[in-house]
């Protein structure tokens, strides 16, 4: 099902330049669960839109037990607190983009295609995490509640290029790794117009990232493999592209600048605790400079308020 007022990847969305005519951002409403690590999550969400310039409308669906190494417990909120969240906020607020992370449960992901569905007009960016950490069992039926209802309402899906084959080509049996034209065809017969698959191994220690359609390859931007381990990129980058769409970018545009904004966090990542890399999606408000050259009187100030130089510094 292609959304009629999903801007194409050739030009804007006339509709969405008309709404910023006000001068206000345009508006983005998340469903996802809360990280305490800020990693991904609500987090990832709320700062990524922000930083390209959107406006986050964030509906809690659960909260994570973590650490930024990994993910112990979630808990879900009943889908009656998420409708309430979602349908107050839509009430008031014209919305420009739904963007669905993980949202817990099987009735979680009901509650939203039925929203989704009472807004049709409104494109729906969904990111699918790797859930390896969760029971088999909860997986499954998580799994098939997204194919079966969610998919369907799906303008644009975003994911792992391992955890997009896993999910929607279970049965594949080539020697070849599947293309991401062959992932974006399988994720078509659920009803999904387009399809942005990360991380495609290539030669060199470089991955690929690609736009596709059953039909052809939209947009391709390759990337040299970090050799550090990241929580949040998922997230980032599905958050971005739902920004920049919203915003009015079309979409080739968004998802190229998006997959650089996500290049630029990761390039600038930090390790706040002892687990994985959190990319910093605000690396543009940091200071120019090495901020390990001071001046003397920065120095004196340091020894005087017995402050330590940020050692996170990327």
């Amino acid at each position: 099902m292609t959304n009629p007022n999903m801007p194409d990847e050739t030009g804007s969305d006339p509709a969405v330049e008309d709404d910023d005519n006000d001068g206000n951002p345009a508006c983005v409403i998340v469903f996802n669960a809360s990280d305490p690590s800020g990693a991904g999550g609500l987090a990832a969400d709320i700062s990524a839109i922000a930083s390209v310039g959107a406006h986050a409308l964030p509906v809690v669906t659960g909260a994570y037990a973590r650490d930024t190494a990994e993910v112990f417990d979630h808990f879900a909120f009943d889908e009656e607190a998420v409708a309430e969240q979602a349908r107050a906020i839509l009430e008031d607020v014209q919305v420009q983009v739904f963007k669905v992370g993980f949202v817990g449960s099987p009735e979680a992901v009901s509650t939203i295609a039925e929203i989704a569905a009472d807004y049709a007009e409104i494109p729906l960016i969904a990111y699918m995490p790797n859930l390896s950490w969760w029971e088999e069992s909860q997986i499954d039926l998580y799994l098939d509640a997204f194919r079966e209802l969610l998919l369907p309402q799906t303008t644009v899906l975003v994911g792992n290029h391992s955890t997009l084959w896993r999910w929607l080509l279970p049965d594949w049996s080539s020697d070849k790794s599947p293309t991401a034209r062959d992932i974006a065809k399988a994720a078509s017969e659920m009803g999904v117009p387009y399809t942005l698959v990360t991380g495609i191994p290539l030669p060199d220690q470089y991955i690929d990232n690609v736009l596709a359609t059953p039909e052809s390859v939209l947009g391709s931007e390759k990337f040299e493999r970090f050799e550090a381990t990241f929580s949040g990129a998922g997230d980032t980058l599905s958050a971005a592209l739902a920004a920049l769409v919203a915003s009015g970018s079309d979409l080739v545009g968004a998802a190229s600048e998006a997959l650089a904004y996500l290049d630029r966090s990761l390039d600038a990542g930090f390790r706040p605790g002892m687990g994985n890399v959190v990319p910093d999606r605000l690396f543009w408000a940091q200071p120019e400079g090495d901020p390990g050259e001071l001046t003397p009187e920065e120095a004196q100030a340091l020894q005087v308020l017995d402050m330590p130089a940020n050692d996170t510094k990327h």
